[in-house]
């Protein structure tokens, strides 16, 4: 999907999370641009390609991920995983 709205957009610049391109979802049309990321896909990233376990991959996302504010191009986080 990264690579689509690159494609899609060629002047305009993004801001990205290390190592997540493939949880970007979308895209917020506007000013400013902003990509939108699947809570879930980074989840389920953390767990498998970083060897967390599920407990320690929400913590981490919580706190250190979704917490981090890096200006007004912040990327979105999708709330698209629901635990019972």
């Amino acid at each position: 999907m990264l690579e689509e709205i690159l494609e899609y957009y060629p002047d305009e610049t993004f801001l990205k999370a290390d190592g997540l391109d493939s949880a970007v979802i979308g895209v917020q049309v506007g000013e400013p641009m902003r990509l939108i990321y699947s809570v879930s896909k980074v989840i389920e990233h953390l767990v498998t390609e970083d060897e967390m376990d599920l407990e320690d991959a929400l913590e981490h996302f919580e706190f250190n991920i979704r917490g981090s504010y890096v200006g007004e191009q912040t990327p979105i986080w999708c709330d698209d995983m629901y635990m019972v």
